[in-house]
Protein backbone atom coordinates (compact mmCIF):
# COMPACT_ATOMS: atom_id res chain seq x y z
CA UNK A 1 0.00 0.00 0.00
CA UNK A 2 1.05 3.75 0.93
CA UNK A 3 1.95 7.49 2.88
CA UNK A 4 4.17 10.39 3.55
CA UNK A 5 6.26 13.31 5.90
CA UNK A 6 6.41 16.24 8.61
CA UNK A 7 7.98 18.48 10.63
CA UNK A 8 11.75 18.55 12.00
CA UNK A 9 13.07 17.48 15.41
CA UNK A 10 15.02 14.35 16.50
CA UNK A 11 12.01 11.44 16.59
CA UNK A 12 10.78 9.36 14.13
CA UNK A 13 6.74 9.70 13.46
CA UNK A 14 4.87 8.93 10.39
CA UNK A 15 1.96 11.57 9.61
CA UNK A 16 -1.51 10.39 8.00
CA UNK A 17 -1.35 11.10 4.02
CA UNK A 18 -2.55 8.76 2.01
CA UNK A 19 -3.01 5.02 1.13
CA UNK A 20 -0.01 3.71 -0.86
CA UNK A 21 3.66 5.65 -0.68
CA UNK A 22 4.92 5.04 2.98
CA UNK A 23 6.72 8.01 4.45
CA UNK A 24 8.01 8.92 7.86
CA UNK A 25 8.20 12.17 9.38
CA UNK A 26 10.06 13.42 12.25
CA UNK A 27 8.33 15.29 15.44
CA UNK A 28 8.42 16.25 18.75
CA UNK A 29 6.88 15.07 22.18
CA UNK A 30 8.14 11.63 23.60
CA UNK A 31 7.62 8.64 21.31
CA UNK A 32 7.22 6.11 23.70
CA UNK A 33 4.58 8.14 25.34
CA UNK A 34 2.34 8.29 22.63
CA UNK A 35 1.74 4.23 22.45
CA UNK A 36 1.56 3.96 25.76
CA UNK A 37 -0.72 6.71 27.02
CA UNK A 38 -4.28 5.15 26.70
CA UNK A 39 -5.55 1.57 26.74
CA UNK A 40 -5.41 0.00 23.36
CA UNK A 41 -8.84 -0.11 22.97
CA UNK A 42 -9.52 3.57 23.70
CA UNK A 43 -6.77 4.61 21.11
CA UNK A 44 -8.34 2.36 18.35
CA UNK A 45 -11.63 4.04 19.55
CA UNK A 46 -10.47 7.73 19.04
CA UNK A 47 -9.16 6.51 15.48
CA UNK A 48 -12.30 4.98 14.76
CA UNK A 49 -14.73 8.00 15.54
CA UNK A 50 -11.94 10.47 14.27
CA UNK A 51 -10.56 9.16 11.25
CA UNK A 52 -12.99 6.59 10.19
CA UNK A 53 -16.84 7.39 11.30
CA UNK A 54 -16.18 11.24 10.87
CA UNK A 55 -14.89 10.74 6.98
CA UNK A 56 -18.03 8.97 6.27
CA UNK A 57 -18.05 5.30 6.85
CA UNK A 58 -21.34 4.49 8.45
CA UNK A 59 -21.50 0.44 8.57
CA UNK A 60 -21.46 -0.34 11.73
CA UNK A 61 -20.37 -4.15 11.35
CA UNK A 62 -16.99 -2.62 9.56
CA UNK A 63 -16.83 -0.19 12.62
CA UNK A 64 -17.06 -2.83 14.84
CA UNK A 65 -14.31 -4.54 13.25
CA UNK A 66 -11.99 -1.41 13.00
CA UNK A 67 -12.52 -1.05 16.80
CA UNK A 68 -11.56 -4.80 17.30
CA UNK A 69 -8.50 -5.88 14.97
CA UNK A 70 -5.26 -5.09 17.10
CA UNK A 71 -3.76 -3.20 13.94
CA UNK A 72 -0.80 -2.58 16.51
CA UNK A 73 0.05 -6.70 15.59
CA UNK A 74 0.47 -5.61 11.88
CA UNK A 75 3.14 -3.41 11.77
CA UNK A 76 7.32 -3.52 13.12
CA UNK A 77 7.92 -3.03 16.58
CA UNK A 78 9.18 0.00 15.77
CA UNK A 79 6.32 1.55 14.20
CA UNK A 80 3.46 -0.15 16.35
CA UNK A 81 3.33 3.83 18.43
CA UNK A 82 1.72 5.46 15.30
CA UNK A 83 -0.55 2.22 14.58
CA UNK A 84 -3.45 3.41 15.32
CA UNK A 85 -2.68 7.11 13.49
CA UNK A 86 -4.47 7.31 10.38
CA UNK A 87 -1.05 6.48 8.08
CA UNK A 88 0.08 4.27 5.86
CA UNK A 89 3.11 2.41 7.76
CA UNK A 90 6.16 1.04 5.89
CA UNK A 91 6.12 -3.07 6.36
CA UNK A 92 9.55 -3.68 3.87
CA UNK A 93 10.09 -4.41 0.62
CA UNK A 94 9.20 -1.08 -0.43
CA UNK A 95 5.23 -2.00 0.77
CA UNK A 96 3.07 -0.16 3.45
CA UNK A 97 0.37 -0.84 5.35
CA UNK A 98 -2.62 1.01 4.39
CA UNK A 99 -4.34 4.12 6.47
CA UNK A 100 -7.25 3.11 8.38
CA UNK A 101 -9.90 4.95 6.50
CA UNK A 102 -8.53 3.27 3.25
CA UNK A 103 -9.00 -0.16 4.90
CA UNK A 104 -12.40 0.66 6.41
CA UNK A 105 -13.66 2.20 2.86
CA UNK A 106 -12.66 0.12 0.98
CA UNK A 107 -14.13 -2.51 3.25
CA UNK A 108 -17.94 -0.89 3.51
CA UNK A 109 -17.79 -0.49 -0.45
CA UNK A 110 -18.00 -4.12 -1.02
CA UNK A 111 -20.71 -4.45 1.52
CA UNK A 112 -19.59 -7.76 3.12
CA UNK A 113 -21.89 -10.12 4.60
CA UNK A 114 -21.52 -13.25 6.97
CA UNK A 115 -22.00 -15.64 3.80
CA UNK A 116 -19.42 -14.71 1.47
CA UNK A 117 -16.04 -15.59 0.51
CA UNK A 118 -13.83 -12.90 -0.52
CA UNK A 119 -10.70 -12.73 -2.53
CA UNK A 120 -8.00 -9.88 -1.24
CA UNK A 121 -5.26 -8.98 -4.14
CA UNK A 122 -1.93 -8.18 -2.20
CA UNK A 123 -2.23 -9.44 1.77
CA UNK A 124 0.44 -7.09 2.92
CA UNK A 125 0.78 -7.00 6.41
CA UNK A 126 -2.32 -9.13 6.49
CA UNK A 127 -4.42 -6.75 8.08
CA UNK A 128 -7.11 -6.17 5.51
CA UNK A 129 -7.69 -9.67 5.40
CA UNK A 130 -7.96 -9.34 9.49
CA UNK A 131 -10.56 -6.93 9.34
CA UNK A 132 -12.33 -8.96 6.69
CA UNK A 133 -12.51 -12.20 8.52
CA UNK A 134 -14.42 -10.70 11.27
CA UNK A 135 -17.66 -9.89 8.61
CA UNK A 136 -17.20 -12.66 6.37
CA UNK A 137 -16.93 -16.62 6.40
CA UNK A 138 -13.78 -16.90 3.88
CA UNK A 139 -10.89 -14.66 3.01
CA UNK A 140 -8.52 -15.93 0.50
CA UNK A 141 -5.51 -13.57 -0.38
CA UNK A 142 -3.03 -13.77 -2.17
CA UNK A 143 0.82 -11.81 -1.87
CA UNK A 144 3.65 -11.78 -4.33
CA UNK A 145 6.16 -10.92 -2.26
CA UNK A 146 7.33 -13.63 -0.68
CA UNK A 147 9.01 -12.75 2.86
CA UNK A 148 5.78 -10.67 3.14
CA UNK A 149 3.13 -13.63 2.32
CA UNK A 150 5.55 -15.88 4.70
CA UNK A 151 4.75 -13.59 7.15
CA UNK A 152 1.38 -12.41 7.24
CA UNK A 153 0.91 -16.11 7.24
CA UNK A 154 2.45 -16.65 10.51
CA UNK A 155 1.05 -13.68 11.94
CA UNK A 156 -2.29 -14.38 10.87
CA UNK A 157 -2.18 -18.16 12.51
CA UNK A 158 -0.72 -16.86 15.24
CA UNK A 159 -3.80 -14.29 15.75
CA UNK A 160 -6.27 -17.17 15.03
CA UNK A 161 -7.41 -15.83 11.96
CA UNK A 162 -8.78 -18.93 10.87
CA UNK A 163 -11.25 -18.22 7.83
CA UNK A 164 -8.11 -16.45 6.12
CA UNK A 165 -6.60 -18.96 3.75
CA UNK A 166 -2.82 -17.31 2.19
CA UNK A 167 -1.10 -18.04 -0.85
CA UNK A 168 2.11 -16.36 -2.35
CA UNK A 169 1.87 -15.97 -6.30
CA UNK A 170 1.18 -13.71 -8.77
CA UNK A 171 -2.85 -12.22 -7.44
CA UNK A 172 -3.68 -11.47 -10.67
CA UNK A 173 -4.27 -14.56 -11.93
CA UNK A 174 -6.70 -15.11 -9.04
CA UNK A 175 -7.36 -18.31 -7.06
CA UNK A 176 -9.00 -20.47 -9.66
CA UNK A 177 -9.71 -23.23 -7.59
CA UNK A 178 -11.18 -21.52 -4.93
CA UNK A 179 -13.55 -19.59 -7.56
CA UNK A 180 -16.45 -18.21 -7.67
CA UNK A 181 -15.96 -15.53 -5.50
CA UNK A 182 -18.78 -13.09 -3.78
CA UNK A 183 -16.57 -10.33 -3.51
CA UNK A 184 -12.67 -9.44 -4.31
CA UNK A 185 -10.60 -6.72 -3.17
CA UNK A 186 -7.24 -5.12 -4.80
CA UNK A 187 -4.96 -3.55 -2.72
CA UNK A 188 -2.95 -2.82 -5.36
CA UNK A 189 -3.76 -0.51 -8.42
CA UNK A 190 -3.25 -2.18 -12.09
CA UNK A 191 -3.79 -0.17 -15.29
CA UNK A 192 -6.87 -2.43 -15.99
CA UNK A 193 -8.95 -5.12 -14.40
CA UNK A 194 -6.94 -8.58 -15.05
CA UNK A 195 -9.11 -10.51 -16.86
CA UNK A 196 -8.87 -13.93 -14.70
CA UNK A 197 -10.71 -11.15 -11.81
CA UNK A 198 -13.35 -10.97 -13.85
CA UNK A 199 -14.05 -14.44 -14.45
CA UNK A 200 -13.98 -15.52 -10.72
CA UNK A 201 -16.18 -13.00 -9.20
CA UNK A 202 -19.48 -14.70 -8.96
CA UNK A 203 -22.88 -13.07 -10.72
CA UNK A 204 -24.18 -10.30 -8.77
CA UNK A 205 -20.85 -10.27 -7.03
CA UNK A 206 -18.58 -6.72 -6.43
CA UNK A 207 -15.05 -5.85 -6.99
CA UNK A 208 -13.22 -3.05 -5.78
CA UNK A 209 -9.99 -1.77 -7.38
CA UNK A 210 -7.86 1.44 -7.87
CA UNK A 211 -6.97 2.05 -11.26
CA UNK A 212 -5.17 4.56 -13.60
CA UNK A 213 -1.63 5.90 -14.23
CA UNK A 214 0.88 5.77 -11.86
CA UNK A 215 0.00 9.00 -9.78
CA UNK A 216 -3.50 8.99 -11.03
CA UNK A 217 -5.40 6.13 -9.65
CA UNK A 218 -9.24 6.23 -8.34
CA UNK A 219 -11.30 3.69 -6.82
CA UNK A 220 -13.35 1.67 -9.27
CA UNK A 221 -16.40 -0.66 -7.93
CA UNK A 222 -17.73 -3.37 -10.67
CA UNK A 223 -20.70 -5.22 -10.14
CA UNK A 224 -21.42 -8.23 -12.47
CA UNK A 225 -24.31 -8.03 -14.00
CA UNK A 226 -25.28 -10.84 -16.81
CA UNK A 227 -21.98 -11.74 -17.17
CA UNK A 228 -20.60 -8.26 -17.43
CA UNK A 229 -19.24 -5.57 -15.16
CA UNK A 230 -21.08 -2.16 -14.18
CA UNK A 231 -18.62 0.39 -13.61
CA UNK A 232 -18.77 3.11 -10.99
CA UNK A 233 -16.24 5.30 -10.37
CA UNK A 234 -15.51 6.66 -6.77
CA UNK A 235 -12.47 8.37 -4.96
CA UNK A 236 -9.21 9.28 -5.81
CA UNK A 237 -6.09 6.97 -4.26
CA UNK A 238 -2.50 6.67 -4.76
CA UNK A 239 -0.96 2.70 -4.06
CA UNK A 240 2.68 1.55 -4.24
CA UNK A 241 3.26 0.51 -8.24
CA UNK A 242 3.12 -3.43 -8.58
CA UNK A 243 5.88 -6.08 -8.77
CA UNK A 244 6.89 -7.17 -11.93
CA UNK A 245 5.09 -7.55 -15.64
CA UNK A 246 2.37 -5.75 -14.64
CA UNK A 247 3.84 -2.98 -14.00
CA UNK A 248 6.68 -2.32 -16.53
CA UNK A 249 3.79 -3.35 -19.30
CA UNK A 250 1.70 -0.11 -18.47
CA UNK A 251 0.87 1.99 -21.40
CA UNK A 252 1.09 4.94 -19.77
CA UNK A 253 4.27 5.93 -17.92
CA UNK A 254 5.41 8.55 -15.82
CA UNK A 255 7.77 10.99 -16.89
CA UNK A 256 10.27 11.36 -14.17
CA UNK A 257 12.25 14.50 -16.63
CA UNK A 258 9.23 16.59 -16.56
CA UNK A 259 7.18 16.60 -12.84
CA UNK A 260 4.17 18.85 -12.59
CA UNK A 261 1.21 19.29 -10.89
CA UNK A 262 -2.27 17.86 -12.14
CA UNK A 263 -5.44 20.59 -11.87
CA UNK A 264 -3.51 23.24 -10.01
CA UNK A 265 -6.25 25.22 -10.51
CA UNK A 266 -8.80 23.14 -8.93
CA UNK A 267 -11.04 23.81 -11.90
CA UNK A 268 -11.74 20.00 -12.48
CA UNK A 269 -14.01 18.89 -9.49
CA UNK A 270 -15.95 15.29 -8.30
CA UNK A 271 -18.82 14.51 -5.90
CA UNK A 272 -17.19 13.59 -2.70
CA UNK A 273 -19.20 10.82 -0.21
CA UNK A 274 -21.16 12.03 2.21
CA UNK A 275 -19.43 12.65 5.64
CA UNK A 276 -21.04 13.28 9.33
CA UNK A 277 -19.46 16.87 8.18
CA UNK A 278 -21.37 17.66 4.90
CA UNK A 279 -24.73 15.13 4.63
CA UNK A 280 -24.34 16.04 1.16
CA UNK A 281 -22.03 15.12 -1.27
CA UNK A 282 -19.65 17.91 -1.85
CA UNK A 283 -17.89 19.22 -4.92
CA UNK A 284 -14.09 18.12 -4.59
CA UNK A 285 -11.14 18.50 -6.87
CA UNK A 286 -9.88 16.18 -8.89
CA UNK A 287 -7.02 15.17 -8.90
CA UNK A 288 -6.21 14.94 -5.57
CA UNK A 289 -6.72 12.49 -3.09
CA UNK A 290 -6.60 12.03 0.77
CA UNK A 291 -8.47 15.10 0.22
CA UNK A 292 -10.40 16.08 4.22
CA UNK A 293 -11.61 19.31 5.25
CA UNK A 294 -12.01 20.43 1.94
CA UNK A 295 -13.95 21.73 -0.69
CA UNK A 296 -14.29 23.98 -3.82
CA UNK A 297 -14.89 27.52 -3.61
CA UNK A 298 -16.50 29.86 -6.36
CA UNK A 299 -17.20 32.59 -4.51
CA UNK A 300 -13.30 34.43 -4.86
CA UNK A 301 -11.12 32.36 -7.28
CA UNK A 302 -8.27 34.55 -8.12
CA UNK A 303 -7.97 32.22 -11.48
CA UNK A 304 -10.62 30.50 -13.54
CA UNK A 305 -14.25 30.14 -11.65
CA UNK A 306 -13.25 27.67 -8.83
CA UNK A 307 -10.30 27.59 -5.90
CA UNK A 308 -9.40 25.21 -3.04
CA UNK A 309 -10.43 26.42 0.51
CA UNK A 310 -9.56 24.20 3.53
CA UNK A 311 -10.95 24.91 7.30
CA UNK A 312 -10.85 22.90 10.35
CA UNK A 313 -11.85 23.98 14.22
CA UNK A 314 -10.22 20.65 15.39
CA UNK A 315 -6.61 21.72 16.92
CA UNK A 316 -4.25 18.90 15.00
CA UNK A 317 -6.70 17.40 12.95
CA UNK A 318 -6.10 17.08 8.97
CA UNK A 319 -7.32 19.49 6.34
CA UNK A 320 -5.26 18.68 3.00
CA UNK A 321 -4.62 17.46 -0.19
CA UNK A 322 -2.65 15.45 -1.55
CA UNK A 323 -1.08 14.58 -4.99
CA UNK A 324 2.12 12.08 -6.29
CA UNK A 325 4.38 12.33 -9.31
CA UNK A 326 8.05 11.14 -10.72
CA UNK A 327 11.15 13.11 -10.09
CA UNK A 328 14.60 11.90 -11.35
CA UNK A 329 16.92 14.24 -9.03
CA UNK A 330 20.22 13.21 -11.21
CA UNK A 331 18.62 15.49 -13.41
CA UNK A 332 16.28 17.63 -12.25
CA UNK A 333 17.67 19.94 -9.49
CA UNK A 334 15.08 22.33 -8.55
CA UNK A 335 11.30 22.45 -8.76
CA UNK A 336 10.18 26.02 -8.93
CA UNK A 337 6.93 25.78 -7.19
CA UNK A 338 3.90 28.64 -8.00
CA UNK A 339 0.95 29.48 -6.04
CA UNK A 340 -1.74 32.01 -5.17
CA UNK A 341 -2.89 31.65 -1.50
CA UNK A 342 -5.35 33.33 0.74
CA UNK A 343 -5.10 33.15 4.61
CA UNK A 344 -8.22 34.31 6.25
CA UNK A 345 -7.54 32.64 9.50
CA UNK A 346 -4.66 30.44 10.68
CA UNK A 347 -4.05 29.79 14.68
CA UNK A 348 -1.32 26.88 15.72
CA UNK A 349 -2.69 23.39 16.57
CA UNK A 350 -1.63 21.29 19.14
CA UNK A 351 2.12 22.60 18.63
CA UNK A 352 3.70 25.71 17.74
CA UNK A 353 4.88 23.82 14.12
CA UNK A 354 1.02 22.77 13.01
CA UNK A 355 0.27 25.76 10.62
CA UNK A 356 -0.79 26.26 7.31
CA UNK A 357 1.56 25.68 3.86
CA UNK A 358 2.45 23.74 0.78
CA UNK A 359 5.07 20.67 1.81
CA UNK A 360 6.71 18.57 -0.48
CA UNK A 361 8.47 15.37 0.50
CA UNK A 362 11.12 13.50 -1.78
CA UNK A 363 11.62 9.73 -1.75
CA UNK A 364 14.73 7.56 -3.27
CA UNK A 365 14.38 4.88 -4.95
CA UNK A 366 13.17 2.75 -2.58
CA UNK A 367 10.72 5.21 -0.88
CA UNK A 368 12.14 6.22 1.31
CA UNK A 369 11.59 9.64 2.63
CA UNK A 370 15.01 11.61 2.08
CA UNK A 371 13.80 15.59 2.80
CA UNK A 372 11.18 17.70 3.07
CA UNK A 373 10.85 21.59 1.74
CA UNK A 374 7.81 23.71 3.11
CA UNK A 375 7.08 26.48 0.67
CA UNK A 376 6.53 30.03 1.66
CA UNK A 377 5.66 31.05 5.26
CA UNK A 378 1.89 31.97 5.03
CA UNK A 379 0.61 34.53 7.63
CA UNK A 380 -2.84 35.94 7.40
CA UNK A 381 -3.83 38.47 4.79
CA UNK A 382 -7.20 40.04 3.71
CA UNK A 383 -5.98 39.56 0.03
CA UNK A 384 -4.35 36.91 -2.56
CA UNK A 385 -0.57 36.50 -2.14
CA UNK A 386 1.33 35.00 -4.51
CA UNK A 387 3.97 32.88 -3.18
CA UNK A 388 7.04 31.77 -5.84
CA UNK A 389 9.51 29.56 -4.40
CA UNK A 390 12.45 27.34 -5.79
CA UNK A 391 12.92 24.05 -3.89
CA UNK A 392 15.96 21.67 -4.40
CA UNK A 393 15.84 18.48 -5.42
CA UNK A 394 17.96 15.47 -3.69
CA UNK A 395 20.29 14.16 -6.26
CA UNK A 396 18.65 10.61 -4.87
CA UNK A 397 14.98 11.52 -5.75
CA UNK A 398 12.78 9.81 -7.72
CA UNK A 399 9.69 10.83 -6.48
CA UNK A 400 7.68 13.71 -4.12
CA UNK A 401 4.29 14.17 -2.34
CA UNK A 402 2.43 17.29 -2.00
CA UNK A 403 0.37 17.97 0.47
CA UNK A 404 -1.36 20.88 0.70
CA UNK A 405 -2.58 21.98 4.28
CA UNK A 406 -3.37 23.63 7.25
CA UNK A 407 -0.87 21.22 9.06
CA UNK A 408 -3.39 20.46 12.24
CA UNK A 409 -3.46 24.71 12.48
CA UNK A 410 -7.13 25.89 13.39
CA UNK A 411 -7.86 28.37 10.32
CA UNK A 412 -9.37 29.25 6.68
CA UNK A 413 -7.40 29.05 3.61
CA UNK A 414 -8.34 29.36 -0.11
CA UNK A 415 -5.38 28.15 -2.48
CA UNK A 416 -5.34 28.33 -6.35
CA UNK A 417 -3.30 28.15 -9.74
CA UNK A 418 -0.35 26.00 -7.58
CA UNK A 419 2.02 24.98 -10.58
CA UNK A 420 5.75 23.41 -10.91
CA UNK A 421 8.44 24.08 -13.24
CA UNK A 422 11.60 21.74 -13.21
CA UNK A 423 15.10 23.47 -13.57
CA UNK A 424 17.68 20.83 -15.17
CA UNK A 425 21.06 20.18 -13.16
Amino acid sequence: MTELSHQASSRLVVSSLLPGLAIAVLAGGTARSAFAADSLGELRERMVRVNIEAEGVRDKRVLRAMRTVPRHEFVSPSMRRYAYQDSALPIGHRQTISPPFIVAYMTETIAPRETDRVLEIGTGSGYQAAVLSELVRDVFTIEIVEPLGRAARRRLQRLKYGNVHTRIGDGYKGWAEKAPFDKIIVTCSPEKVPAPLVDQLKEGGRLLIPLGERYQQVFHLFEKKNGRLVQTKLIPALFVPMTGISESRRKIKPDPLRPRIINGGFEETEKSPASLLSNVPIDQPSGWYYRRQVKISTETPVEGRRCLELSNRDPGRLSQVLQGFPVDGRRIGKLQFTLRRRVLESKPGRRPDERPGLTVVFFDVTRRPIGERRVGSWTVADEWVRTRQAVVVPARAREAIVRIGLGGAVGHVLVDDVAIVPVRR
